[in-house]
């Protein structure tokens, strides 16, 4: 059973976005850790962020850091102040679960955390990803050191500064009388459909790569890109930039390297849809049908 809402009034509200975290949530580079052995801890396991009391009302791990979870491979990262205290962040990749422990998917369709919460691990999971991939510059091979007061990071041996690596894509629900262009993978839930997406390419605005993922995956031409909104989506690391578009030609051709399926559907006989907490399925829900 989900613990997130129904309904949300904007793609600002999807969960992984900020705004999710605002009211108990500020971010804050790891050189501002205050010290101590006060606070929260973000204990992540690939996907999975592991939590404290019961099933029905998970929290952070609050105080001391147990023995049995100290002394990794990698040391706690300070990210900034939950609910007014530190928090600092902890990679368990490759262990056991920990006894007490409680483990929770970020990634679930259905996942059983607050919103906050599934923010909050969303978020630490991209900086685990960029903590990965910025151990060493990506010019030279030299070592990186930390930009003081931010999360970039400066090479030592040609003086290179890199920041995190955020990368857009974007995704485009298309639309004719009566119908949805839907697409499948064969690695998605069986019946399940979404939307068109792809990352940008070189010289593209994103408009220009939406228009041009559906040609490449689905061999339909669109007009009339309408801009809808964005989610950050942090497996690892994306931006999701949402589109409505107008079908402007062309039959559907599966481009089977990327897809199992892509077909259109009536309005009123939709496939398993996206889950609810995706941009996809947030386009879905309020652009299904063509306006006036």
């Amino acid at each position: 059973m989900t613990m997130l809402p129904d309904f949300y009034s904007s793609p600002i509200h999807l969960p992984f976005n900020r705004t999710c975290l605002d009211a108990d949530f500020r971010l804050a580079p790891p050189d501002a850790d205050p010290g101590g052995v006060e606070g929260f801890w973000l204990l992540l396991r690939g996907t999975e962020i592991l939590l404290t009391g019961a099933s029905e009302t998970p929290q952070l791990l609050q105080g001391p850091l147990p023995p049995s979870l100290a002394g990794g491979d990698e040391p706690p990262l300070y990210i900034g102040v939950w609910q007014g205290k530190p928090c600092r962040l902890l990679n368990l990749v490759g262990k056991e679960n920990p006894s007490g422990f409680v483990a929770e998917n970020l990634s679930a369709a259905n996942p059983r955390l607050s919103i906050d919460l599934l923010s909050l691990g969303g978020t630490a999971s991209q900086i685990l990803h960029w903590e990965k991939i910025s151990r060493n510059c990506s010019l030279c091979g030299g070592k990186m050191e930390r930009v003081s007061g931010e999360w970039g990071k400066k090479c030592l041996s040609c003086g290179y500064a890199h920041y995190p690596h955020i990368h857009p894509c974007a995704i485009v629900l298309v639309r004719r009388a009566g119908e949805v262009l839907l697409t499948r993978k064969a690695s998605w839930p069986p019946g399940r459909y979404s939307l068109v997406a792809g990352f940008l390419d070189f010289g593209e605005c994103l408009e220009e790569a939406a228009a041009r993922e559906v040609l490449e995956e689905t061999g339909v031409l669109v007009q009339n890109i309408r801009y809808v909104g964005s989610q950050c989506w942090p497996f690892p690391s994306q931006l999701m930039a949402g589109f409505i578009a107008d079908y402007a030609g062309g039959e559907v051709v599966v481009e089977e390297k990327e897809l199992e399926d892509a077909r259109w559907f009536p309005v009123d006989a939709l496939p398993l849809m996206p889950p609810q907490r995706s941009i996809a399925r947030y386009i879905l829900d309020n652009f299904l049908s063509l306006g006036p």
